[in-house]
């Protein structure tokens, strides 16, 4: 695959565009070297580190995890859940990544006590796979929004996916946003008359 380039775009200037004008014309009618800088050369491209895309990438990811965040909790009072905001950039692709927005428990008909986490994606892909968890990624679509079943590892002192759960530990995918936040209200409600409401919605 091709690596990629990324470069600092220039900001929009707002000044009116000044009537064109032929720089050798200027010079043989009057004899003077035009100084103005709308006639030299535009500022040449500087072009941008990975780290400095992924840093830009992460912000992007971390506002929308808070502004996501916010509106979850901002829909009931019994329904809280904790703020854990991290993000990561995929490694060959800073400008792709995703961000891990809030975490919690939930029981469901076979599976009791599933500990999950919902994450939003600047990229749609295919999840799930055994070595290469986001597999055919598609850029065409804003965001994407998931939750997964996770588990503690022992070796590694960390959560991992919990593949017990639907086989792939996917609880939920949507590129739609209204569709996600009734999809993470409905693992949160404590009870079933909270889950008639929001089913409802």
């Amino acid at each position: 695959m091709q690596k990629l380039r990324y470069y600092a775009a220039p900001k929009a200037e707002t000044k009116p565009p000044s009537p064109s004008k032929a720089v050798h014309t200027e010079f043989l009618r009057t004899g003077r070297i035009s100084r103005s800088r709308e006639d030299w050369l535009p500022d040449e491209r500087r072009y941008l580190t990975y780290e400095e895309v992924a840093a830009r990438t992460g912000r992007r990811l971390e506002r929308a995890a808070e502004t996501t965040h916010e509106r979850i909790n901002a829909f009931h009072r019994s329904i809280k859940f904790p703020k854990v905001i991290f993000h990561r950039t995929l490694n060959n692709s800073p400008h792709l990544g995703y961000c891990h927005v809030t975490a919690a428990r939930t029981n469901f008909a076979q599976y009791a006590d599933v500990k999950w986490a919902f994450y939003i994606a600047n990229f749609f892909a295919e999840l799930g796979g055994e070595e290469v968890f986001f597999e055919q990624i598609k850029q065409n679509y804003g965001r994407m929004y998931f939750a997964v079943a996770i588990k503690p590892e022992a070796e590694a002192k960390s959560m991992t996916i919990d593949r017990s759960v639907r086989d792939n530990g996917l609880l939920f995918q949507t590129v739609d946003p209204k569709e996600a936040l009734r999809n993470v209200l409905m693992l949160g409600a404590r009870d079933a008359e909270l889950r008639k409401i929001i089913a409802k919605l």
